[in-house]
């Protein structure tokens, strides 16, 4: 049964923490060949779900040392039919692969959730495409391919779902629609370019708004995540009810456009501090805003920095 799925803890109030870019720390960091920069298969060996823990225990100790809880995502990003072909996996063995890195998740938490940080398992989903590309699915089309996977993490413990670096209203929506099916909650996260807009141009009120309208406001939050805050800063207007359905931001280190991220071949680490004061900044403004994390580029390193200008000291654990 899963714990938290009819009473998510971070919607009661309180900071969470999320961890980092994952594949890019695991590839440039920790030198692991991650092909279609792909995490799941680390899932099905004993030295892949040891990679994992040992990425993940960083960000544990933060949570634990500020006093907040901790989104503990599968490492399923990729795990949907295209992808999975790519890498050996028919649509049976992407149902089994999903459930087990539930049940990672899992384990990770038995071992390391404690009254003053709850974890919240979160059953990651990608986009069916390249996330730096535009999505060409219908709402439909999508709700039908991506069940499948909505489906799997049901079926298990999962507590949530997130769809994560979508850009399309379309995709967004047909994944609301199958976890509204499935019963399960959802976190829609749009991905963003240096404009401030998803890559067709649509704006991220367009996004959230439609999405809403759509779906009948079924997704618990959204977030950004996969773009840097100088990319979504002006984006966000203060006052407006469509921002205060942003939960939490899972920003990018670099400044670069994804093109540049795309084409580049060394990590770009930003300026971690520069970072955690715009989270600071943007938390101040919109304080709806509770889920902090990061994403490409960013590690343990960049979320500390996070935590030292976002959660205030009175919070750090005894």
């Amino acid at each position: 049964m899963a714990k938290y799925r009819q009473n998510l803890p971070q919607l009661t109030g309180g900071d969470f923490l999320a961890d980092g870019g994952m594949e890019t720390t695991l590839v440039f960091h920790r030198g692991l060949d991650l092909p279609h920069f792909a995490s799941f298969p680390l899932v099905d060996s004993e030295s892949g779900r040891e990679e994992l823990v040992r990425y993940l225990e960083p960000y544990i100790a933060l949570a634990h040392q500020r006093g907040v809880g901790f989104v503990l995502d599968t490492p399923t990003w990729r795990a949907n039919p295209d992808w999975g072909l790519k890498l050996g996996y028919d649509l049976a063995a992407l149902d089994g692969l999903n459930r087990r890195a539930v049940d990672f998740a899992e384990q990770c938490r038995a071992r390391w959730e404690t009254p003053g940080t709850p974890i919240v398992i979160n059953g990651v989903i990608g986009p069916r495409g390249d996330a730096y590309k535009p999505g060409r699915s219908s709402a439909l089309e999508a709700m039908d391919y991506h069940g499948r996977q909505v489906r799997a993490f049901a079926a298990s413990t999962a507590d949530m779902v997130s769809a994560i670096t979508i850009n399309t209203v379309e995709e967004a929506t047909g994944i609301a629609w199958a976890a509204k099916a499935a019963s399960m909650p959802c976190v829609i996260s749009f991905t963003v370019e240096t404009d401030g807009r998803l890559i067709g141009g649509t704006t991220l009120r367009e996004a959230i708004e439609r999405t809403d309208e759509e779906t009948g406001g079924s997704p618990v939050y959204y977030m950004v995540n996969c773009a840097h805050p100088t990319h979504f800063e002006e984006a966000l207007k203060a006052g407006e009810a469509w921002v205060s359905r942003i939960g939490g931001i899972r920003a990018n280190a670099s400044t670069k456009s994804h093109e540049e991220l795309d084409e580049s071949t060394t990590l770009d680490l930003g300026d971690p501090l520069d970072l955690g004061r715009r989270y600071s900044a943007l938390r101040a403004a919109y304080p709806a805003i509770r889920i902090l994390g990061g994403c490409c580029g960013t590690d343990h390193r960049h979320i500390a920095a996070i935590c030292e200008a976002c959660t205030p000291s009175s919070s750090l654990a005894a």
